[in-house]
């Protein structure tokens, strides 16, 4: 109707002279808001959305779904929306430049946007981020929005050729489709629903795929409700570090505790780490629970050391928010002094991820600086990220800690053996030390042993102990110990 306003002014002006013309040009608006009063401004809103655009805020992201949303509802139509994530940009960045990345992020949209159909859209809401706005469609059923899933997939991790080289990503996607008997579907809804999926999807990565279910928003309830209680579960002490022994396997002694983070909830009891981790790095807490783990767990080896119980080393892991401290050493080297303790009683775990992505920079120099001060480097879940024999050989690395992947079942599968045979012996030729997590069995403690890893820790040999109840089952594995080699002895 406004868009006739100039027209209807003119003729107003012919007809009765500049008086008519005032009424019609000031009226016309006034009766229009009045007869109106929402949909002006929200088609004009819609109308400005950039719906061309390369890189969009989350809110903008989430007026576009409303505008699919409602074309969607008029038409009796479904649509949907899917939430991509290209993994590993920030470590191609830190080797090649945030120009490489730039134009890699362009030839990802290129490529995204050249497997959609007219009606659908595609554009970048974050740094590695992209959002697809699939147009109204007769059903998006599970089957359909799966096979469309891995087509997107299959295409983004196709290799990208730069100007700096041949670059691999990994891509995981989370989508939530809604269908056309959904009457009070909205954008906000339909993005959220998305990017859920998506962090579910991330968290079973690389290359992993989720849809929405109610399920999620179940769980996503209880991970705000966690987020909400960390703050005082930090400081009434219900998070704190349990002991998991390490043995060694030519001994039999122990020669290490590991330290893991768990909260004993007043009303859930026992919450795991894969529950509350997440929602601690999301609070920005990594480095207040760092500081609580490594406190408790200085204080049980002083007290373990007092008792008279022989625990060589702690392990503690620090991650990557903690590394990235500048002031971590200073912190590490004070806590040292105020509980008397020898830098080498402390084991630092690094995870392997983290060594592939920081080769320079704050995290490499806190490495190089804590194993210069006497600390222990443990490189955590060795086998499963990318770090390169380079990588090791650059950072002072004490002790490969192998994946429970290379262990489960390793004393009944051969393929099983000879890739932890091949872990195995690269460490020995790189003179590094071994520890296998996750033996369950008699059978897996034996053949490690037998190929030559150091060391060993997991349910086999004993689950995660409370401070008061390490010192207990210390004293009885030391006696067992030496009841073994007196039998031995006897017996030879």
């Amino acid at each position: 109707m406004l868009a006739f306003l100039p027209a209807l002014s003119l003729a107003g002006f012919w007809l009765g002279g500049e008086a008519v013309l005032v009424a019609v040009a000031l009226g016309l608006p006034a009766i229009y808001s009045v007869v109106y009063p929402h949909g002006v401004h929200r088609a004009e809103h819609l109308a400005r959305l950039p719906l061309s655009s390369d890189l969009v805020d989350i809110s903008s992201a989430q007026a576009m779904a409303e505008q699919v949303v409602e074309r969607a509802r008029t038409a009796n139509l479904s649509t949907a929306c899917f939430m991509i994530e290209a993994e590993g940009l920030d470590t191609i960045g830190r080797r090649s430049g945030n120009d490489s990345v730039e134009v890699l992020r362009d030839m990802i949209l290129g490529r995204l946007r050249g497997m959609l159909r007219r009606d659908d859209s595609a554009v970048r809401v974050g740094d590695s981020r992209f959002i697809v706005l699939l147009g109204p469609s007769l059903r998006h059923d599970l089957e359909t929005m799966l096979t469309l899933a891995a087509r997107f997939q299959r295409g983004l991790e196709e290799p990208l050729e730069t100007g700096t080289g041949t670059h691999f990503l990994s891509v995981s996607l989370g989508f939530h489709a809604v269908p056309a008997s959904v009457t009070d579907a909205t954008g906000s809804r339909l993005v959220d629903a998305a990017q859920t999926a998506l962090s579910e999807a991330m968290a079973n990565g690389p290359s992993a795929i989720r849809a929405w279910s109610d399920s999620m928003r179940a769980e996503r309830s209880a991970r705000l409700s966690l987020l909400g209680e960390i703050d005082r579960a930090l400081a009434r002490g219900q998070i704190q570090p349990w002991f998991q022994p390490q043995i060694c396997t030519s001994t039999g002694k122990i020669s290490g505790v590991e330290a893991l983070a768990r909260w004993i909830h007043p009303e859930r009891g026992i919450i795991p780490p894969g529950q509350f981790l997440g929602a601690l790095e999301e609070a920005g807490q990594m480095d207040r629970l760092g500081e609580v783990v490594l406190q408790h767990s200085l204080t049980a080896l002083r007290g373990w050391d007092e008792a008279g119980i022989d625990i060589p080393r702690i392990s503690v892991n620090f991650s990557g928010t903690e590394l990235r401290n500048p002031q971590l050493v200073e912190r590490i080297k004070w806590e040292l002094d105020r509980f008397g303790l020898m830098p080498g009683r402390l084991g630092i775990e690094v995870l392997e991820t983290v060594i592939a992505d920081s080769p320079e920079g704050v995290v490499a120099r806190n490495i190089m600086e804590l194993s210069d001060l006497g600390c222990h480097i443990d490189l955590d879940d060795f086998g499963t990220g990318h770090a390169s024999i380079t990588a090791l050989r650059r950072f002072p690395v004490n002790r490969l800690k192998i994946d429970r992947s290379f262990v489960s079942h390793v004393d009944r599968d051969e393929e099983q053996r000879r890739m932890l045979a091949a872990i195995l012996g690269l460490a020995d030729r790189l003179g590094l030390e071994t520890l296998a997590e996750g033996v369950e069995s008699v059978g897996e403690h034996a053949l490690l042993a037998q190929l030559g890893c150091d060391h060993v820790q997991g349910f086999g040999i004993a689950r995660p102990l409370p401070l008061e109840k390490v010192a207990d089952w210390a004293r009885a594995h030391t006696a067992r110990i030496a009841e073994a080699q007196n039998l031995g002895r006897s017996t030879g």
